[in-house]
C-alpha cells in the first residue's frame, strides 16, 4: 500500500510539469532624468540607452504647466505636471530614435540602442 501511495504522489508531481515555462526576468529599469524648461527638454542620460524599462523623473521649471512626449516607436506621455512641481513616468522603451518634448516646445533626440540583458541573478534593492 505504501508503495502505491509513492508512486501516485509522484505521478501528480509530474502533471503540468511543462505548464510554467521559467522566463528570465525583464532587464532592471534605469532612471531618466527631464527637466522642462521655457527652453525646452533636456534629457540626461540622453545617449547609451538600452530599450526596456524606464523610470523618467520630471522637473518642470518653466512657467507654465507641462507635460512630457515621447514620439518613437514607443509613443507615451506623462499627467500634466504645474508649473514649478516634479512628476514621473514609467515606460517600456522599445529600440528606435524618439523625440522628447513638451508637445509644444523644441524636443530633444533620444537614441535607444538594442534590448538591455536580463536582470536575472541581480540584486535588486528597492
Amino acid at each position: 500500500m505504501p508503495l502505491a501511495a509513492g508512486a501516485a504522489a509522484l505521478a501528480i508531481s509530474a502533471c503540468g510539469e511543462d505548464d510554467f515555462e521559467n522566463n528570465p526576468r525583464p532587464a532592471a529599469p534605469i532612471e531618466i532624468s527631464a527637466l522642462i524648461n521655457n527652453d525646452g527638454v533636456r534629457l540626461s542620460p540622453a545617449k547609451d540607452v538600452g530599450a526596456g524599462p524606464v523610470t523618467v523623473t520630471i522637473s518642470n521649471q518653466s512657467e507654465d504647466p507641462a507635460r512630457l512626449v515621447f514620439e518613437g516607436p514607443t509613443d507615451d506621455s506623462s499627467d500634466q505636471i504645474i508649473a514649478g512641481g516634479t512628476g514621473s513616468m514609467k515606460l517600456d522603451l522599445a529600440q528606435g530614435e524618439y523625440t522628447v518634448s513638451t508637445g509644444e516646445s523644441e524636443g530633444q533626440q533620444l537614441d535607444v540602442g538594442p534590448q538591455r540583458e536580463s536582470s536575472q541573478n541581480e540584486l535588486l534593492l528597492p
